[in-house]
């Protein structure tokens, strides 16, 4: 699975692999950097993912011509 097909629960999964194996100290010093920035990585496409989504989520508002869609800001306030 490549990083673009990768889910974002998938990505999470793994990132919570990556900490468990760096929090054990079991891997070395290469091993651990090589987690680290594959860590790294995940969180920046979780929060590609996380922007795009919030991008794409609609809120019903309630206006006097009845319910129209409009864009949600990302802070659980109508636009």
């Amino acid at each position: 699975m490549t990083k673009k097909t990768i889910t974002f629960e998938a990505a999470m999964e793994r990132l919570e692999e990556i900490s468990r194996l760096l929090e054990s100290g079991a891997e070395g010093l290469d091993d651990s950097l090589k987690l680290y920035e594959e860590g790294v990585s995940l969180i920046r496409l979780c929060t590609q993912k996380l922007e795009a989504a919030e991008q794409s989520v609609k809120v019903l508002q309630m206006h006097e011509d009845g319910i129209v869609l409009a864009d949600f800001d990302g802070k659980g306030e109508k636009a």
